[in-house]
């Protein structure tokens, strides 16, 4: 049985009890829910794996509250990791520092380093302060599906598998958080976020993107760089922005074959589609609503279409990198990726 508790003392003091058993709880963060275990416990670590149906090549994050002491962790800081700290945490940034190789070994996957990350949410802190352990804590869904922003979205995912999930309301970030390497001089962002490029170059005067394209295979250096992930369980088409017309006829092609569809796309193009039987998805108009609704609304295809046709938005950059890194991600598959 999983149940589904309010943030509470009482909720608390269970999550706790269970973390420090060994056991897995699923959590709010300020961007999406996650599958949470005590980085210090091998058997918690590998029950997430198992759990989630997770490779074990892709490496953990491990969630700490503000005050905990980061030198029992890492090996050692950065000048550029210091004022990263000052300037985003706690918030969706999580910063790669070299591993003290004190939490299991497993979390890294035979890495020499170990992904931190404090989150902003006030229920999150509120657990990591009440268990005061490391928690590792992959997003709360199954291994390729869409990531949670909703405790009921975990529940979706979990029921049954997991004793406990802690409802911190619905996500406001919508995407997980920056990951960035911080082991050098220069930082390097793994994964793109909510925290950018930019934000980060005015704090340290510079920053580097690692963009490979990973096969089957690849060692994954950071979480969320496999080349499939969050997506929908509908078969999905991903159409350039430039390429309207040819979307709008994969819709009509579908609707003739008698399928269900629904059509993602940014605010200013849900008029392209008005006499077109199709359903509907409004993204949001700005990089931050896109950002939240994102995975809101992936999941939501799934229960409603059997074709999700999602339409690239128009602004890039920024916050967008992010947005378009999990669109694509979340439309590869064996169907069409169409182009204009």
């Amino acid at each position: 049985m999983t149940k589904i508790e309010k943030i509470s003392p009482q909720s608390l003091a269970e999550a706790k009890r269970i973390i420090l058993s060994g056991g897995v709880v699923g959590i709010p963060t300020e961007t999406v829910y996650g599958l949470g275990g005590n980085a210090f416990d091998d058997g918690a670590v590998k029950k997430i794996f198992e759990v989630k149906g997770r490779p074990n090549d892709n490496p953990l994050i491990a969630h700490i509250h503000l005050d905990y002491d980061l030198s029992k962790i890492i090996d050692y800081d950065t000048p550029c990791a210091k004022k990263l700290r000052e300037a985003f945490l706690p918030g969706p940034l999580t910063l790669v520092y070299p591993s003290t190789n004190k939490v299991s070994p497993f979390v890294s996957c035979g890495l020499n380093t170990l992904a931190v990350r404090v989150p902003s949410h006030d229920g999150a802190q509120a657990f990591l302060r009440e268990v005061d352990v490391p928690v590792v804590a992959p997003s709360a869904n199954l291994s390729k599906h869409v990531s949670p922003t909703s405790a009921l979205h975990v529940y979706e995912d979990f029921a049954g598998k997991i004793p406990l999930i802690l409802d911190g309301g619905e996500c406001e970030g919508g995407i997980e958080s920056t990951v960035c390497d911080v082991t050098g001089d220069i930082p390097i962002i793994l994964r793109p976020g909510l925290i950018t490029k930019e934000m980060i170059e005015q704090v340290c005067g510079a920053c580097e993107v690692y963009a490979p394209v990973l096969k089957a295979g690849d060692r994954a250096k950071s979480p969320g760089m496999m080349y499939k992930h969050y997506s929908p369980r509908c078969q999905t088409a991903l159409f350039e922005k430039g390429a309207l017309s040819n979307a709008k006829s994969r819709v009509r092609e579908e609707l003739d074959k008698g399928r269900k569809v629904a059509v993602l796309c940014e605010n200013l193009l849900l008029k392209e589609f008005v006499g077109i039987d199709a359903q509907m998805l409004d993204l949001g108009s700005s990089p931050d609503e896109m950002a939240t609704n994102l995975y809101k609304l992936l999941r939501q295809s799934e229960k409603i279409a059997d074709v999700l046709v999602a339409i690239e938005p128009s602004a890039q950059g920024g916050v967008m990198e992010g947005v378009m890194n999990r669109l694509k991600k979340a439309c590869l598959s064996t169907d069409i990726n169409a182009k204009s």
